[in-house]
């Protein structure tokens, strides 16, 4: 239960007393962040974390980004096609500002999966921050608004 009551010019939240606007846009932060990540983003950190080129591989081209991704690397042996030049992003592709080219499926989605889990890393963090600024504006008192 959300409660708001002036106490000397502070605010009460949540069980907690005296909370200058600052300590209370924190707690909200907190209550948000909390609702907002579930077991979807576990999933989400997994891609991202399985997605970093941490495995040692033989010798590549200059400028490639050293080593590969446990997901790219399984995904190679399960989804071994060939295909066209397909568009990915590595570390140093991106540092580049170009698309790294492959022609294995398992390596194409192995790539592009952890950016998929950035996406939705992403879309957490404007989601967390539209709902504190919103309750926190709909609680806070005149100059400690927002905007």
């Amino acid at each position: 239960m959300d409660t708001v009551e002036e106490l000397n010019g502070t605010y009460f939240y949540r069980g907690f007393a005296n909370l200058s606007a600052g300590e209370l846009l924190f707690w909200i932060f907190l209550d948000e962040t909390s609702e907002q990540f579930g077991v979807n983003d576990y999933m989400t950190l997994g891609l991202i974390l399985l997605g970093q080129p941490t495995i040692a591989t033989r010798g590549k081209p200059i400028g490639a980004t050293a080593g590969t991704s446990p997901l790219s690397s399984q995904l190679r042996h399960w989804l071994n096609i060939e295909t066209r030049r397909l568009p990915t992003l590595t570390t140093g592709s991106i540092r580049r500002l170009k698309f790294a080219y492959v022609t294995n499926l398992g390596a194409f989605v192995g790539r592009w999966i952890p950016i998929l889990g950035i996406v939705i890393m992403a879309y957490d963090v404007t989601a967390i921050s539209y709902k504190v600024t919103i309750k926190y504006n709909t609680i806070a008192r005149g100059k400690d608004k927002l905007w």
